[in-house]
């Protein structure tokens, strides 16, 4: 049996996770513990390889194991548009619901002055860079619903505004809304309906 400092410093790494506070991940460890052989060994297995493999492609932004993700490897995702979005996990809210077939930009977060994030700290100079590289013909602006979030396309509008169509994801998304937190209902229909910004 481990020692007890090793379960409490688990458990504290655990509690950090999105989602999991001190009593979930108190249970959440107590769980793998008994299931050790079943869960805790596996999954120690699996979070090693991919503490070594994981990776984030240098175009995109998304995550992965090789250096250019599947998405932007795949030529037939060459198709003239580019998603932006905030995070890894807004690109794949959008590849769930299998509408979108080009290809996407993660921006890595929004605007912010309050916690004094500007565009140098995301990757809105390679979004750039990326418009005037390939052959893009539309920008969709996949962004939450949130103050920081429009705030960031609005100065990524301005950065394009001469050099490529701009659109943005329209109905179905609420305001304070977040991506991930969407059915895949509801992002079809919102990209279906995107507006010119």
């Amino acid at each position: 049996m481990p020692d007890r400092t090793e379960i409490d410093a688990l458990i504290d790494l655990m509690a950090k996770l999105p989602g999991l506070g001190p009593r979930s991940a108190r249970r959440a460890v107590l769980h793998l513990i008994r299931k050790r052989a079943l869960l805790l060994q596996p999954l120690a297995d699996a979070m090693q390889q991919v503490a070594s493999s994981a990776r984030e492609c240098l175009n995109c932004g998304n995550v992965g194991t090789a250096e250019i993700c599947p998405i932007c490897a795949d030529a037939r995702r060459a198709n003239g548009q580019i998603c932006v979005v905030e995070d890894v996990s807004d690109l794949w809210a959008m590849e769930r619901s299998g509408v979108f077939k080009g290809r996407y930009h993660v921006l890595g977060g929004t605007l912010s002055a309050l916690d004094n994030v500007g565009p140098e700290e995301l990757r809105i100079p390679q979004l750039v860079s990326r418009i005037d590289g390939e052959a893009i013909s539309e920008v969709i602006l996949a962004l939450n619903a949130t103050v920081d979030g429009q705030t960031t396309a609005h100065y990524i509008a301005d950065q394009l505004e001469t050099r490529v169509e701009l659109t943005s994801l329209a109905q179905g998304v609420p305001i304070g809304g977040e991506l991930d937190y969407l059915d895949d209902g509801t992002i079809t229909a919102a990209l279906n309906a995107r507006k010119r910004v």
